[in-house]
């Protein structure tokens, strides 16, 4: 089959690769019919994250079609149209018990990396790294999916591939995202990165609730989509000072909840990007932590701060006399996809999402390479560059 590999930091290929077998009772073969850039996959291919090896399929957004099933499995048959949640589950260590897939005990054959680096081993991911697993990626023609009764969910009639694929990954995110903001009905939301999650977690927060919806980014194209297609209020931090508008915004007292949908390579105009850049590129620390300071400081007192920007390490200069002295809650992790699928499901088949004008840039497999480097410098208004093979 032909998979898109990641070969060094910056450097991916389209090669042919064997083909994926069932190894696992619980496994499943799809045929990917799509599979998407996510923000995360970038962090993957500067080399930010460990233990990638050259040869390593990347991808890990992506639906498919059914084409051979473990003999575990009874809920899936060939031909069935079904998305897969990127973060896997057991469905039987402790935490899936209580829903908390991205915590899942099992689902990690590697786990020395993550023990040693987090305290705990860490659940596996498709397609991110040999620290999460050494799984596959989707950006290929078939993938061998673990745990499939955990992990896969049938699309059901009436949502079409371009809104399932993104049930995958980007909606669960942003609806985690905002679930863990704990927003009431009223609240005023800041969200920082209008990409894929970001876009979602604006609209799961209207839904949950929120008056209003406050977006941040510095890309036009993207701060107009979060306008029109998401309902938010945007601020472009180049033009505008974040912290002085957010204050004025909500009458001096600083939004209820905010949430970092950006992360690790988080951008910024301000003296503590170029020190968090310096540092990084000196393997000094692994994190850029601008937003994330932005969002702990502007958040009124008592207030929520939700974390679903991809961290991998260490990161100076972390304001928690702020969370101290400010009363924050602050709420973090990899989303629990299959927490929220079918609800993200029953959204979309109710007109309330529409995750669909996230795919800006449709393209084949063999282009890919090229949909990473529009996705990365974020030309020609590339929201997000979807694979078919």
């Amino acid at each position: 089959m032909r998979a898109l590999t990641w070969q060094a930091p910056n450097v991916l290929q389209v090669e042919t690769v064997p083909d994926p077998e069932i190894v696992n009772p619980r496994d499943v073969i799809l045929r990917v019919t799509m599979s998407s850039v996510c923000g995360s996959d970038l962090h993957l291919l500067g080399g930010y994250v460990p233990a990638m090896k050259p040869g390593d399929i990347i991808g890990h957004e992506f639906m498919g079609e059914v084409v051979e099933v473990g003999s575990g499995i009874s809920q899936f048959k060939k031909g069935d149209r079904v998305v897969t949640i990127s973060i896997i589950g057991c469905g039987n260590c402790e935490h899936c018990q209580r829903s908390d897939f991205s915590c899942c005990d099992n689902s990690n054959p590697n786990p020395e990396t993550t023990d040693l680096a987090y305290g705990q081993p860490c659940c596996g991911i498709i397609g991110y790294s040999h620290a999460f697993g050494g799984y596959a990626g989707s950006h290929a023609t078939y993938i061998r999916v673990p745990f499939a009764d955990v992990n896969l969910f049938k699309v059901p009639d009436g949502v079409t591939n371009e809104q399932a694929v993104f049930v995958s990954d980007a909606a669960p995110t942003g609806y985690f995202a905002a679930d863990n903001a704990d927003i009431q009905r009223g609240d005023t939301v800041a969200v920082w990165g209008c990409g894929g999650v970001g876009q979602m977690a604006i609209r799961i927060a209207y839904l949950m609730g929120a008056e209003r919806v406050i977006a941040i980014d510095r890309f036009a194209s993207r701060l107009e989509l979060a306008e029109k297609k998401a309902g938010a209020i945007t601020i472009n931090y180049e033009t505008t000072n974040v912290h002085e508008a957010l204050l004025e915004l909500t009458g001096g007292r600083g939004p209820d909840r905010c949430i970092d949908c950006v992360g690790m390579e988080a951008h910024g105009t301000e003296l503590d990007y170029v020190y968090d850049k310096t540092k990084q590129l000196m393997h000094l620390h692994t994190e850029r932590g601008t937003v994330l300071r932005q969002a702990i400081r502007a958040c009124r007192k008592g207030g929520t701060v939700s974390v679903v920007g991809v961290y991998g390490g260490l990161l100076d200069k972390f304001p928690m006399g702020a969370i101290v002295n400010k009363a924050l809650t602050v709420r973090s992790g990899q989303q629990p996809g299959q927490r929220y699928a079918n609800k993200l499901f029953e959204h979309i088949q109710k007109g309330e999402l529409d995750p669909s004008y996230l795919l800006t840039h449709p393209m084949s497999l063999e282009d890919s390479p090229r949909g990473y480097a529009m996705f990365k410098e974020k030309t020609e208004d590339c929201m997000r560059a979807v694979f078919m093979p």
